[in-house]
């Protein structure tokens, strides 16, 4: 099986399986308790997060442990806004846009039930934010806009640094869903009050993820479920020590090897592209007009040619036709239709992604089963 769907879930590094070992056996300590296995516990969680503050530029009391970045989105937007709701805040309008992950739009569009007013901006055909249709949006009193970093379907980048500085200058919170990119790219915070991450985008273990807060000014969240009070108040419940271990050490790999590792993505993932150009006349790149992440490639077939066939006519190539979010669903990709794909072009699109243990002979492999697979499907 060659692997190419890193935008999906990446492979747990086997140094990051090293350093969680212990911690599910010796070192089983609760982190909250005060004894010393408990105490052993709590610096190992202290350490990961001074690693993932370090990998965004943060301070590690800004750090906030969650299962993930679908729960860190979440928390976000819905703690931010129920937040200043109930210290009486007037504003009701909550900005997002139409690529964003699905935990961030139903978390805004869920929140039309409580009073608030959910606005989904769209983009255009590469699928990039008009920054004056921001603007724009921003003359109505807005209370919180989130903006990814990097799509999880076509890896195209938002301005962050330019959308947070207009979102500042009106006055409202700015979250940033950074679960594609952490780890990839260097990251800027400024301007930025709450942003997410996710440790198995970034060859960490599942089930463990963070959510930035800012300190100055403060940031305050409305808990998303009661409990112990763990994580400054913000997130209850006793913190899973291995998996916090396992994202520390993929911050810290992940700091270390980013510069070089993003050129080599680039050169594999062009190569792949240029083969895939080759020997199929008519593949068209999705998102191709704007900057993207160093490993995504969205790509659709030629006419005729649906990416499910070409799928199931290629098992030993894993990649999707969408965002894992998704993939139990046979609608056509939402990403993908908002960025003027019609419903029948967006079935024909396919979305690979290579990563850390991508190698030019998977590359080659993996274009000569596509290729072949495509062909087979539409021989005409």
């Amino acid at each position: 099986m060659i692997y190419l769907d890193y935008f999906s879930t990446t492979p747990c590094d086997p140094r990051v399986i090293e350093a969680m070992l212990p911690w599910f056996g010796a070192d089983f300590g609760n982190p909250h308790s005060s004894h010393g296995p408990g105490q052993k516990a709590a610096a190992a969680v202290e350490r990961a997060r001074e690693s993932v503050a370090r990998l965004l530029g943060a301070e590690a009391r800004e750090i906030v442990f969650t299962s993930g970045a679908t729960e860190a989105n979440n928390l976000a937007i819905k703690g931010a806004a129920r937040h200043l709701a109930r210290l009486g805040d007037l504003r009701r309008r909550i900005i997002t846009v139409a690529t964003e992950h699905k935990c961030v739009l139903e978390s805004v569009r869920s929140l039309g039930a409580e009073g608030f007013e959910p606005v989904v901006l769209g983009v255009d055909a590469d699928g990039r934010l008009d920054p004056e249709a921001l603007r724009e949006a921003l003359r109505v009193p807005t209370l919180l806009v989130s903006i990814m970093a990097a799509n999880n379907e076509t890896g195209v980048l938002q301005d962050i640094p330019q959308l947070a500085g207009i979102v500042k200058g009106a006055g409202a919170l700015m979250h940033v869903d950074l679960a594609q990119i952490a780890g990839k790219m260097p990251v800027s915070l400024r301007d930025v009050d709450l942003a997410s991450v996710s440790a198995h985008k970034m060859y960490g273990p599942k089930g463990i993820g963070a959510l930035y807060v800012r300190r100055k000014p403060r940031v305050r969240l409305e808990p998303l479920f009661s409990g112990g009070g763990q994580e400054r108040g913000f997130r209850s419940g006793t913190l899973p020590t291995p998996l916090v271990v396992g994202f520390g050490v993929a911050a810290d790999l992940a700091e270390a090897s980013m510069g070089d590792e993003a050129a080599r993505l680039v050169f594999l993932r062009d190569d792949l592209w240029s083969q895939l150009r080759e020997g199929l006349p008519g593949i068209a790149l999705n998102g191709g007009g704007a900057p993207r992440l160093a490993g995504a490639l969205n790509v659709c077939l030629p006419e005729g040619m649906r990416a499910l066939d070409v799928l199931q006519a290629c098992p030993d190539v894993a990649v999707s036709t969408g965002s894992a979010c998704t993939a139990a669903e046979i609608a056509p990709s939402y990403v993908l239709t908002a960025m003027g794909l019609s419903a029948e072009k967006a079935s024909q699109c396919l979305r690979l992604s290579v990563g850390r243990f991508t190698s030019k002979a998977d590359i080659d492999r993996a274009a000569s089963l596509l290729i072949a697979a495509a062909r087979a499907c539409h021989p005409n």
